[in-house]
């Protein structure tokens, strides 16, 4: 059934669910949300797997475009990536090595299911937000800004 629901999934299900100003917000709370710490932070939405990874779960999917997208490649490996996967229902936060020496997995995945609990409301924005949000203290207390603090990743959010 998983299967047949992600080959039939037309890919504008995404768009549906976080139209354009949605996703103008979502880059807006994270260009303001990087002016707070020293970390990097990116947005991925999809709506069905690739057909490569239909055999995976959601997070070996969302640590893949970690990788491709190069949030660990960041200058104090302090990049966090937020991907919702809308056909599975199913939101994983990857944060790199630096954060996650720092804040255990346990509380990104309380983060991931107030997200969920906002989407089934319908509420994609408010729960994408307040994501970021709490994503922005978390990196705030850990990774305070010392000053010079380049923009390492686009802040625009992926749709795939």
């Amino acid at each position: 059934m998983r299967l047949l629901k992600h080959l039939l999934t037309p890919h504008w299900l995404a768009l549906r669910a976080f139209p354009p100003a949605t996703l103008k917000r979502i880059e807006a709370a994270i260009k303001a949300s990087e002016r707070q710490h020293d970390g990097e932070l990116r947005f991925v939405v999809e709506a069905s797997l690739p057909f490569s990874f239909l055999s995976l779960d959601t997070r070996k999917r969302a640590e893949a475009l970690f990788a491709q997208l190069g949030v660990w490649d960041t200058g104090d490996n302090s990049g966090v990536l937020i991907y919702v996967q809308l056909v599975d229902r199913q939101i994983e936060i990857v944060a790199d090595r630096g954060i996650s020496a720092r804040v255990e997995q346990p509380e990104w995945d309380a983060l991931c299911r107030q997200m969920e609990q906002a989407f089934k409301k319908g509420q994609y924005a408010e729960g994408a937000l307040q994501a970021i949000e709490a994503t922005t203290r978390l990196l705030a207390r850990h990774f305070p800004p010392r000053g010079r603090n380049p923009n390492e990743l686009p802040d625009k959010p992926v749709v795939l």
